[in-house]
């Protein structure tokens, strides 16, 4: 940003403005107003309630604000102020995207890493730390652009879907998937980005120029019949690096086939490719057959790798097979089948058990088994012209060799690339968890037509066909950083779903040990008026301590196997006397260090008590990280208490056991129960009242995922450390394990979950599908039709039974002056905040909500239209007032006109 620049009198007079606004907070007393009740039922049919619903699909904070944000943001804006002016209470919360390739990318960049085995190498857990890190890079800037816009939307308080609320939500809405019997895992052949080691979404392709031209090499191949030596299946392939993964070839029966000699080779070829293919050749035609007498011929494969290995279903490999989606539009009229590598030759062999070879590791190269190739990458990235073409001149040269070429050329053609890094793509099979979008696709169709688009023809056109053509969803992603599937396995292959935390702690794994903690009893520096290091040690129970401590444990009726204490004197005095009521031996309590008060350091000495006790009240745990001069925080004592009680969990079994400790100790271990992370503790400590001297509390703990805070964490890896048992089985118990599978969610699950996930429905919130469901109003750019629009469409349907949104506004794709994209490597926009200053923020946003973008189509930015709008415009507005301003008189100041003006 640009500090220096020189502000116009627009520029000020609108930075008074956001002043006053923020100074009176405008925005949040237009939330207090009461809202009139609808006058009509809405899209979901409900008359009752006052709230214009809103939605705000999350962007990523791993870049600048640009122009694009500004337009979705301004859009957002002027609907949620005119919906405000008509009485309607429009809450409007920002969101954050947290998840996915985009910061993945940005953190192996930053660590010196690529792919999952240098990624593994380093530590999953130093990888999506350093990703969290990353998330909200410059949510500074945001802000302040989203402020300078005039935006009016509660900020600091959005939503991020890396929070354990959002992700709680996300499960909840997967197990809903779950019971209707939407979901499944299966194998099947997606688009994959090998240097990202994921499948991409069709999508994702679709979005943002994914597919670039490229030079390819297409070859004509001959596959010897196995009883006709000396003649050929000539088929045609645009994938050579497949080839060592034939399994079948296609034909279809209702084509004409012929014998074609050519030199010493007979070829069999579609009659009607024989021009076209043999144009430049001396042939002659020998006889001709249906496609039907070629079905079931055995041929040899051209490649030796896989002939003599041991595979399921072999009695059908290197057949002939017929397929509808064989043409001879192109080719021989005869295809190449290598089913991990492509949709309809996958859809042909699972159906009729041909089996597929997968020849390519997930890092895109060749497996070792493809011996003369061996880690050679199929589809390399590169800079040059012609990098595409590396590995299939390799395999060219081998057919060539072995004479199985009968010929090549050169193609140019569309090809997709990863939207994120840019690797060539290609298709490869994959067990994946997918949503089963053909049983709920009707009623889909039949929910969006509630919706009302601008422009209108993408409701029937673009929207409608992406549903319709729409492929069963695959929600799983071989990464990272993002959203775990709640989904754990048994060695015997039985699936369990967890919908909540709650599910969570009741399947987990657990020890079987009870924990019980108690408070020491009242002792002289509870009593002390001033605060000091001596009494913190080494103070004694009173009297009344030991009175307490006595008639406490005299309630208690649990027999105990451990007893644990703090060395602190008022606690072994404690132990001493719940031991004596106990019949426990005093020489077996175990004295753990760990477990002490929190330690002050130099922070109290000489004050008095109350104003430790103010501390206690006031930041102890509302400031858990704040570090007290010489000693500890609440994240600190926190940490050690976790060390303590997992590593009790470690050592005992079935135990019931008995900790005798301090306030601050105690807190600490009804904090790690809890599930909370220190941030939601600041909202819900007035669940946990004081501990009271000698009071016992029993400590319901269940092992979580937690990070290196021992705060709850759901992400990779805290949640792949925990272990899943059949219900009720207990450590004690026979129960089968489950083990939690490696993927995450696709993200866009996680984005299309935000109307609810925001709120951490149906966990909180019970009344949300009520009051804020669905949006009177959302607006993203034109390519979110397949992506966000799409999803969130596809989630609220199965949920909820009606479409998400009542009105979508899709905007076109503001470009630079000279029609390409806006680039900061190219300079080829003017920076916002130089125009902000320039001109002011009202000129753009009218010039940007008076163009054709938001009709849904591409415009070139114009500065010039920008400087007209603010001289013509606005200026003469100021040109207005500033004349009212200059003769009006006493009585137009109480709203009566003077008839000089």
């Amino acid at each position: 940003m640009n500090t220096e620049n020189k502000k116009s009198p627009a520029a000020e007079r609108e930075e008074k403005i956001l002043e006053f606004w923020q100074k009176e907070k405008i925005f949040e007393k237009s939330l207090t107003k009461d809202a009139p009740k609808p006058a009509r039922p809405d899209a979901a049919g409900r008359s009752g309630g006052g709230n214009y619903v809103f939605y705000d699909g999350p962007p990523f904070a791993t870049g600048l604000p640009h122009y694009g944000h500004i337009l979705g943001s301004t859009a957002k804006d002027v609907i949620g102020r005119y919906q405000t002016m008509r009485g309607y209470h429009v809450p409007r919360r920002w969101g954050w995207d947290c998840h996915g390739l985009p910061i993945e990318n940005i953190v192996e960049k930053d660590l010196g890493v690529s792919g999952h085995v240098e990624i593994e190498k380093l530590g999953v857990e130093k990888f999506v730390e350093h990703a969290r890190s990353k998330v909200l890079t410059y949510v500074h800037e945001w802000k302040k652009t989203v402020d300078r816009i005039g935006r009016w939307v509660d900020f600091d308080g959005g939503y991020k879907t890396m929070d354990n609320t959002f992700i709680e939500s996300v499960w909840w809405a997967l197990g809903q998937m779950q019971e209707k019997g939407l979901l499944y895992e299966g194998v099947r052949v997606l688009a994959y980005c090998p240097r990202c080691e994921t499948p991409i979404a069709k999508s994702e392709i679709a979005m943002d120029n994914s597919y670039k031209d490229i030079t390819d090499i297409s070859v004509y191949v001959k596959f010897e019949l196995a009883d006709e030596k000396g003649t050929y299946l000539l088929a045609w392939t645009t994938t050579p690096w497949t080839l060592p993964g034939n399994t079948a070839i296609a034909i279809n029966t209702d084509i004409e086939y012929a014998k074609v000699k050519v030199g010493d080779d007979t070829l069999i070829l579609s009659e009607s490719s024989i021009a076209k293919v043999l144009n430049d050749k001396e042939y002659s035609v020998i006889g001709k057959m249906s496609g039907k007498d070629l079905l079931g011929l055995r041929y040899e494969p051209i490649f030796p790798y896989f002939k003599d290995a041991e595979i399921a279903n072999k009695e059908n490999i290197w057949k002939i097979w017929h397929a509808d989606f064989v043409t001879t539009d192109q080719g021989t009229g005869i295809a190449h089948e290598a089913p991990a590598f492509g949709e309809d030759d996958m859809n042909l062999a699972k159906p009729n058990n041909i089996p597929w070879i997968i020849h390519v590791t997930p890092e895109g190269k060749f497996t070792d088994d493809v011996k003369d190739f061996a880690g050679l990458a199929v589809k390399p990235k590169g800079e040059e012209k012609d990098a595409n073409q590396k590995t299939d001149i390799e395999i060219i040269k081998y057919l060539a060799k072995t004479g199985a070429l009968f010929a090549k050329e050169k193609i140019v053609h569309s090809y997709p690339h990863c939207y994120r890094c840019e690797t060539p793509l290609f298709y490869y099979a994959l067990p994946s968890w997918f949503v089963n979008i053909q049983k709920v696709k009707s009623d889909m169709l039949e929910k969006a037509k509630t919706m009302a688009w601008i422009p209108e023809h993408l409701k029937d056109g673009r929207f409608k066909n992406t549903m319709e053509s729409a492929p069963d969803w695959n929600i799983s992603r071989n990464r990272y950083w993002a959203s775990p599937l709640p989904f754990w396995k048994s060695e015997s292959g039985k699936l369990m779903t967890v919908s909540s935390i709650e599910d969570l702690k009741k399947k987990t794994k657990k020890s079987g040990n009870r924990y019980f903690i108690m408070r020491h009893g009242e002792a002289g520096n509870n009593l002390s008026k001033m605060w000091n290091d001596n009494d913190h040690h080494h103070a004694l129970l009173t009297d009344k301590g030991k009175e307490q401590v006595a008639e406490s444990i005299a309630k208690f009726d649990h027999p105990i196997d451990v007893v644990i204490s703090s060395p602190f004197e008022r606690a072994k005095q404690t132990t001493e006397i719940v031991c004596e009521k106990l019949g426990f031996p005093v020489g077996d309590v175990v004295y753990d260090a760990r477990i002490t008060e929190m330690e002050p350091g130099t922070e109290f000495e000489g004050q008095e008590l109350g104003t430790v006790k103010e501390y206690y009240d006031r930041e102890y745990v509302y400031s858990p990280e704040k570090q007290l001069k010489g000693g500890e925080s609440f994240v600190d004592v926190a940490k050690r208490m976790g060390d303590f009680i997992y590593d009790l969990e470690s050592k005992f079994s079935g135990k019931n056991i008995f900790i005798v400790g301090h306030h601050a100790s105690s807190r600490a271990l009804e904090f790690l129960a809890s599930g909370f992370t220190f941030a939601e503790l600041k909202k819900k400590n007035d669940a946990y009242p004081d501990f009271l001297n000698a009071q016992i509390r029993e400590l319901p703990f269940v092992p979580l995922p937690h990070n290196a805070n021992y705060e709850l964490d759901l992400h990779r890896p805290y949640i792949d450390a925990i272990t899943l048992v059949d219900l009720p089985a207990q450590a004690d118990e026979s129960g089968e394990e489950y083990h939690r599978i490696a993927e995450v969610i696709d993200c866009w699950f996680e984005s299309g979950s935000m109307p609810f996930a925001q709120d951490h429905y149906p966990f909180e919130r019970p009344n949300w599908h009520t009051e804020n469901f669905p949006a009177g109003f959302v607006a993203e750019y034109i390519a979110q039709t397949r992506t966000w629009f799409y999803y969130t469409h596809t989630i609220s349907s199965i949920l909820f039974g009606a479409a998400p949104f009542e009105h979508v506004v899709t905007t076109g794709t503001l470009l630079a002056e000279d029609g390409q994209k806006m680039s900061k490597s190219k300079n080829n926009f003017p920076d916002p905040w130089i125009l902000f200053d320039k001109y002011g923020v009202d000129p753009l946003r009218l010039y940007l909500m008076s163009s054709p973008l938001m009709k849904g189509e591409d415009t070139n930015f114009m500065e010039k239209s920008v400087q007209d709008i603010a001289s013509k415009i606005i200026g003469r507005l100021g040109n207005v007032l500033a004349f009212y301003e200059l003769y009006r008189t006493a009585d137009s100041k109480q709203g009566t006109a003077d008839s000089t003006n």
